[in-house]
Parts: structure tokens; C-alpha cells; sequence
């Protein structure tokens, strides 16, 4: 599958035991405040990972000293997430991954969507009598998983881009699984939070101790079913997943219970990762680049070239109506996205409509000095069709992390199970995605119209997963961004790329701005971020922020300073870190 083993025996060695490199101590660019090393300031400019979670950034970085591409670090560190973050992304799940290659200076995507199974029709979702189900009843059965494509992603990725043996990718995170890792704060919330899947059966075997108790920040964890799905990941490649053992047990569990799923052994078999070019537009002297549809990054370009028509350049964030500004555009694009966005396989998605330069003008001119009390409607951009109302429910359960490479190449991948331990069902230690309530939930419109993300056989559910690599106009790599969070991933990743293009923050310090979700009547926040004065002046230009509205951001972003060195910042809502040399 991947290239030859590149760099020196040494390091090769160093990566197969599991240690942190050969070329001396990383440096920490940014950590959440959590992390031992969080102050220390950096300036590398050879290579550099961010993850949410340091086991993971430092098996990235591991790789990386070894010899590794930017694609061997993201396969190296989805092993680790999977096991260490379940609650956000496996083997079990999905993935976007957009790729920037420094030889042709080019951004290709990667697209690991999950796809529904053959048996699955517009009803999927519907109960006996016509009616949506509850949405958590059908997240907890069968008929929520997809067939899992994140795997098949990063195999097609390393196989292009690799340079070391698939096989050694899987090292250091199978000997974590055997030898057990401590258990974090956040993982630890999630084992004993609310979410109805942490307390399915799999879920209370998987994380209740011997003596009965739930474990607890601090506590030693093994996953030996998931040390050896791992290693046979190594030895067999992809097809472990998608035709083997593996496939088989998938099957079975989506099988059982109430409300069973239609998944088969051939719905595996047949899966394929979709490369194409990058979705690119020009945006100030930028090129903004993102996975297509059904991914969310045409919104990201939405909302970037509607705000090129306000003056929030020469605002900054301690100006009311930069978020009054950025709040407006939000609403728009997720009226369109609402509306317009599903698989392009399936449904046209009018991509150059939405991005049309005179459709963004007009719908620019709605953005005033105040939020307009009306609910602004979907356009109509040039080649839309008549697709109905959207009645999707996006909960967040993402993780994302971004790479370069000492060649100058580039990854930003935002992986996924969809909800926090996707359906709760377990299989060979790792939790199955519930990736199909991505789905409309009702595929038809009281008119018969029907919804563009409605439910249909092979389809991809639309995503707002928006992994973004920034360019200057000769193709030269600038910043690249991502976030976990459901539907918010959207506007997380707007307001970074503004903070740091717009108002040439820090990367870390455009990570840590307040988040503001405006989608629809909802203005959700996290108000304990915002300074006080903003506070009292949005209320009077109708932006009423609400806190808790949408899972919290889980950005990872990296931008290339002016003398070359690499500017990386984390989530600091979260415990990731990012480490560079």
C-alpha cells in the first residue's frame, strides 16, 4: 500500500517502541490550560500536529520524526482518538480530510462520509404511524449506522500521500490499548454524563470497573478487543474493516434490538472514499479550499464572501457590530445550507449558485447594523431547484486535527462517530457511528417536496464537517482550520479564519474568541467568553446571545507567520495540545 520507510533507522525504531522522536524535545505551540507546557512560546518551523488530546497530537508527532508524511501522522493519530476520545471518533465512523501537497501546490479532498445501506429508503426514520421517531430512539438502534468510512479515507490518503508502512502506523496506539491509558477529565464527563449512549449496555461494560463503579479521571483504561482490531487493521489493511472479522461483527450488531438496521456485509465490501479537487474560491488575496458537498465548507465560503461585502476587516472583536456583522452572515448561510446542501450525488446542489457573486451581493445587502428581528428566508441562488423544508437534528460527537509536515505538506481532517459515543453500540472496541439521523428525519415537505438531505440508498448524509486549507494567490500553504461541533462547525471555523486573516490575531488567540452560533431565532453563545461591555451593547442591536445552544468547539488550527515560522493554536474548551519542531 504506502511508500518505502523513509529516515533514519534510529527513529524508525523510536516510532515502533512508541517514544516521542529523535530530534530532541517538541515544542508546545498551544495547550489548553490543562496542559503542563501551556506557556511555553514556540516558533517552529519544520513541522507541526494539534490534536484534542496529547496521546494523540504525540503519536502525530512521533510519526512525524520518523520519517512520516502528514499522512502517516493522521493515521497514526485516528488509531489514538479512537481510543482515547470515543466519544468523538473511531474506526467506526466517518471522516473529511482535505490535503494540501507543497510539490504541486494543490489541495485535493477526501471524502470518508459514511453512506446509508442499500435497504435504507425515505422512511428509515419514520415510525408505524407515518410520524418521525423520537430522535434518540432512533439514534440508540440499528437503522442509525452507516457504513463507516473514515478508514477507507485515511487508507486512500496514506496510500497517495505515505511514506512509512501502513503496518507501523498502528504501534503505538495498539501497546496504548494493551498497556491501558489514563483516563482524562473530559472522557471521564462523558462516561458519566447524560447522553443516553453512555448508558447503553456495551457502553456501561465497556467503562464500569470490576467493583461496580464507572471509571474516573485518573484510572487506568484497557481496550484489548480494540488492541486487536488494531492489529489487524496493520496486518490486513482496510479490508480488516470492510471484509473481514470485523465487517462480520458490524453486521450482527446493527442487527439486533429494536428497530434493526439493513446494514450488510455487502454495503461494507462495496464502500469507496471519494478523492476530488478541493472546493476553492478566492476571498480577499486568499484561496479558501474545503471538501465539497455534502461537507459544510461551501457555507464557510458562504460566509466569507458575504462578509467581504461588510467592513468587519477594520472592526476586531471588541466591536459590537463585528458581531452583529458576523452573526448576520451565519443566519444566512444556514438558511441556504438548510435548504440546499445534501449528497451531490444524489441531489443538485447548486455549489457555483450559492458562491455566485452577485446572488452573494444581494443577499450581503441584509446585512445591516443590527439583526433583523424577521427570520431571514433561503435565497434563491442561480440553478437552485425546489427542494423542501430541512428537518435535520445535528448533535456534535467530532474531533479534528491538523498537520504539517517537515515537505511542507498539509493535512486538516475533521473525524466523527456523529453523536458522543455515536449509536452506543460497541464492537471489537470501538463504538459504531449513528451517522444516518444526519438524515432528514421527515424526506418530504407538506407539498410532497422532497427535503435535499432526505434519507436514500448509497447516500451520504450532509456533514457541517469544514476541514479548511488557506492558500495566497501563488498556492503557497497559509492556515489550515477545523472544529468539532455539529451544526457550529460552521461558524467556529468562520470566526477563526476572520480572527486570524481578518483581525491578524494569533492563531491560539483567534481559537479562544468567543463562539456565536446565530442559526435561525437562536443566538447561541458562550457568554462568559464575551467582555462585559459587549454584553450590554448586543442585546440593543438585537443579538440576545443564549448560552449552551450547540456543543462546545473543538478547533485545531495552524497559520504560517511572515518569517516562516508555524503558528498553532488549540481549543482551549478542550485538552488538546499542539507540538511542533
Amino acid at each position: 500500500m504506502p511508500g518505502l520507510l523513509r529516515g533514519a533507522a534510529a527513529c524508525v525504531l523510536s516510532l515502533a517502541l512508541g517514544l516521542a522522536g529523535c530530534q530532541g524535545p517538541p515544542t508546545v505551540l498551544g495547550a489548553a490550560p490543562s496542559a503542563a507546557a501551556a506557556d511555553v512560546p514556540s516558533s517552529p518551523r519544520h513541522a507541526l500536529v494539534a490534536s484534542a488530546n496529547p496521546l494523540a497530537t504525540e503519536a502525530g508527532l512521533a510519526t512525524l520524526r520518523a520519517g512520516g508524511s502528514a499522512a502517516d501522522a493522521a493515521v497514526a493519530m485516528q488509531a489514538v482518538l479512537g481510543l482515547v476520545e470515543p466519544q468523538s471518533s473511531g474506526l467506526g465512523g466517518g471522516a473529511f480530510i482535505s490535503f494540501y501537497d507543497a510539490k504541486t501546490r494543490r489541495v485535493s479532498a477526501y471524502n470518508g462520509r459514511e453512506t446509508a445501506p442499500a435497504g435504507a429508503g425515505p422512511d428509515l426514520f419514520l415510525g408505524e404511524d407515518g410520524k418521525p421517531l423520537p430522535f434518540f430512539k432512533a439514534v440508540l438502534s440499528g437503522r442509525s449506522t452507516g457504513v463507516p468510512g473514515a478508514v477507507a479515507a485515511l487508507a486512500l490518503l496514506q496510500h497517495q500521500h505515505g511514506s512509512l508502512p501502513w503496518a507501523s502506523l498502528f504501534v503505538r496506539a495498539e501497546r496504548l490499548a494493551r498497556e491501558g491509558l489514563t483516563v482524562s477529565p473530559r472522557l471521564a464527563r462523558m462516561i458519566s454524563g447524560r447522553a443516553p449512549q453512555a448508558a447503553t449496555t456495551d457502553a456501561r461494560r465497556y467503562f464500569t470497573k470490576p467493583d461496580g463503579t464507572p471509571y474516573a479521571a485518573g484510572d487506568l483504561l484497557r481496550n484489548l478487543p480494540y488492541a486487536d482490531s488494531l492489529h489487524r487493521l496493520a496486518l490486513e489493511g482496510p479490508d480488516a474493516l470492510y471484509r473481514g472479522t470485523i465487517a462480520g461483527d458490524i453486521v450482527r450488531r446493527v442487527h439486533e434490538g429494536e428497530l434493526p438496521g439493513t446494514l450488510s456485509l455487502e454495503d461494507l465490501a462495496q464502500y469507496r472514499a471519494i478523492e476530488s479537487p478541493a472546493l476553492c474560491r478566492p476571498w480577499r488575496r486568499f484561496v479558501v479550499c474545503g471538501p465539497p458537498p455534502p461537507a459544510g465548507s461551501i457555507s464557510v465560503l458562504e460566509g466569507l464572501l458575504l462578509l467581504e461585502h461588510t467592513d468587519i476587516a477594520q472592526r476586531g472583536p471588541g466591536d459590537a457590530l463585528a458581531w452583529v456583522q458576523l452573526g448576520a452572515a451565519e443566519r444566512l448561510l444556514y438558511a441556504d445550507r438548510n435548504r440546499y446542501l445534501g449528497d451531490p450525488e444524489f441531489v443538485a446542489v447548486p455549489v457555483d449558485g450559492l458562491l455566485d457573486p452577485e446572488y452573494l451581493r444581494g443577499r450581503a445587502a441584509l446585512i445591516g447594523a443590527r439583526i433583523d428581528p424577521a427570520l431571514p428566508a433561503p435565497g434563491v441562488p442561480p440553478g437552485a431547484g425546489h427542494p423542501g423544508p430541512d428537518h435535520t437534528v445535528e448533535p456534535g460527537g467530532t474531533s479534528h486535527i491538523v498537520i504539517v509536515d517537515a515537505a511542507g505538506n498539509v493535512v486538516s481532517m475533521t473525524t466523527t462517530v456523529e453523536s458522543i459515543f455515536g449509536s452506543g453500540r460497541m464492537v471489537d472496541g470501538f463504538f459504531l457511528n449513528n451517522q444516518l439521523t444526519d438524515f432528514s428525519f421527515a424526506p418530504l415537505d407538506r407539498d410532497g417536496a422532497p427535503a435535499a438531505n432526505a434519507v436514500g440508498a448509497h447516500k451520504r448524509p450532509r456533514s457541517a464537517m469544514s476541514p479548511i486549507i488557506v492558500l495566497d494567490r501563488h498556492g503557497r500553504f497559509v492556515a489550515a482550520v477545523g472544529s468539532a461541533g455539529g451544526p457550529a462547525i460552521i461558524a467556529y471555523v468562520l470566526k477563526v479564519l476572520i480572527g486570524v486573516l481578518d483581525w491578524q490575531l494569533p492563531m491560539q488567540s483567534a481559537i479562544a474568541l468567543p463562539n456565536l452560533v446565530a442559526r435561525g431565532a437562536d443566538f447561541g453563545a458562550d457568554v462568559d467568553r464575551f467582555e462585559p461591555q459587549l454584553l450590554t451593547q448586543l442585546p440593543a442591536l438585537g443579538l440576545e446571545l443564549r448560552p449552551g445552544q450547540f456543543e462546545e468547539s473543538g478547533l485545531q488550527g495552524v497559520h504560517v507567520r511572515a518569517d516562516g515560522t508555524l503558528d498553532g493554536g488549540v481549543d482551549p474548551r478542550r485538552e488538546g495540545v499542539a507540538l511542533g519542531y
